[in-house]
C-alpha cells in the first residue's frame, strides 16, 4: 500500500515537473505581445489592452471582438487592410490576452455586454460597426439587442448563438469542465494541449504554426488567465436570449467556416433564417476562426459587405 502511494506521488511530481508552468510576468508579455499601436485604458477597474488604428476621425469605427482563449491578435491580418479606410478598434477581452480577469470572476454574457458598453463609452464611440467571432460573436449580437441604435452594421463570425452539439471540442475546453482536473489546469498546462486546441479550430492543420501556438500558449500564462479561462468555461449558459435574435433588424453579415467543428455551419443557416436583414457567406476549407485561417477570403466578404474597395483575389 505504501509503495502504491509513493508511486502515485512520484507520478504526480513527474507531471508537475514536465507540464507545470509558472505564470509569465505581465511586463515580459507586454514586451513581446504589445506594440507601438497598443494602448492600455482603465475600464471597470481593469487595465484593458487595446489597439485603435486607422482613420482617426472616422465617426463609424469597426470594433472587433475575439473569442474564448484568443486575443486581439486574431484580427491582425484584417486590421492591416481595414485600417487603410476605417478606424479599427480591438481589445483583449477580460480573461484573455494582456487584459487579464474580471475582478469579480463573473463571465456571464451580460457582464461582457456591459464591459463593451463601458469600453466604447470610455473611447467616446457612440456608434460602430460591430464584429465578433465565437464568444465575441455572442457578445456582439447580445450588445446589439440591448443597444440597436449604437450598431450600424453587425458581423457575426462563427458566432455562439443557438444551443448546439459540437462535432469536436478543443482539449482545453474539455478539461476545463472536469472538476479537479480543471483545478490542475491552472498550474499544469501542457504546451501540446495548446497546440491540439488550436488545431481543433482549424480545418487545415498545416496552417497552425509554432509561432501561433506559442502566442496562444504564452498569453494563457498571463497571471490570472488560466483561472479565468476555467471560470469562463464553467460559467453556466442557461440563457434563452437566442430566442430574441429575430428581433435584430441591424444589417448583418453572417460569416462561417464550412468545416467548423466547434459551432457547426447549421447555426449559420439558423441565423440567416432568423435575421431578416442579413447576408450569409460560407467559406470552404475553413474552420472556426476564418480571420486567422483564411484571412484573404474572409476579408473579401467583409469588404463586400461594407462596400469597401476589393482586395486582390487569391
Amino acid at each position: 500500500m505504501k509503495k502504491t502511494g509513493f508511486f502515485i506521488v512520484l507520478v504526480l511530481l513527474l507531471i508537475v515537473v514536465c507540464f507545470g508552468y509558472k505564470d509569465i510576468p505581465l511586463d515580459k508579455l507586454k514586451e513581446k505581445y504589445a506594440n507601438t499601436a497598443s494602448k492600455f485604458i482603465s475600464v471597470n477597474g481593469m487595465d484593458i489592452h487595446y489597439r485603435d488604428e486607422g482613420i482617426a476621425n472616422d465617426s463609424l469605427p469597426i470594433v472587433l471582438i475575439h473569442g474564448t482563449g484568443a486575443s486581439l491578435h486574431t484580427f491582425n491580418a484584417w486590421t492591416e487592410d481595414l485600417n487603410k479606410e476605417h478606424r479599427v478598434i480591438r481589445m483583449d477581452l477580460p480573461a484573455f490576452g494582456l487584459t487579464g480577469p474580471f475582478p469579480d470572476r463573473d463571465y456571464a454574457i451580460k457582464n461582457y455586454v456591459q464591459f463593451i458598453e463601458n469600453f466604447l463609452s470610455t473611447l467616446h464611440v457612440n456608434k460602430c460597426i460591430l464584429a465578433g467571432n465565437s464568444l465575441g460573436g455572442k457578445i456582439a449580437w447580445s450588445y446589439t439587442l440591448e443597444n440597436p441604435k449604437k450598431v450600424d452594421k453587425l458581423i457575426l463570425i462563427d458566432a455562439l448563438s443557438y444551443p448546439t452539439e459540437a462535432r469536436s471540442v478543443p482539449l482545453a475546453f474539455t478539461l476545463a469542465k472536469i472538476p479537479i482536473l480543471n483545478k490542475a489546469l491552472t498550474f499544469i498546462t501542457p504546451k501540446f494541449m495548446a497546440k491540439s486546441s488550436v488545431e481543433n479550430v482549424y480545418a487545415n492543420k498545416t496552417k497552425v504554426t509554432d509561432a501561433l501556438v506559442e502566442q496562444y500558449f504564452e498569453l494563457l500564462l498571463r497571471p490570472g488567465n488560466r483561472q479565468a479561462f476555467v471560470d469562463r468555461i464553467m460559467q453556466e449558459n442557461t440563457s434563452d436570449s437566442y430566442k430574441k435574435i429575430s428581433t435584430i433588424k441591424t444589417p448583418t453579415l453572417i460569416l462561417w467556416g464550412k468545416e467548423d467543428l466547434l459551432i457547426p455551419v447549421s447555426n449559420a443557416y439558423k441565423l440567416k433564417r432568423d435575421l431578416s436583414n442579413s447576408s450569409l457567406v460560407i467559406l470552404d476549407q475553413t474552420g472556426h476562426v476564418p480571420m486567422e485561417e483564411s484571412p484573404k477570403k474572409s476579408l473579401q466578404a467583409i469588404k463586400d459587405f461594407l462596400g469597401l474597395r476589393h482586395t486582390k483575389h487569391y
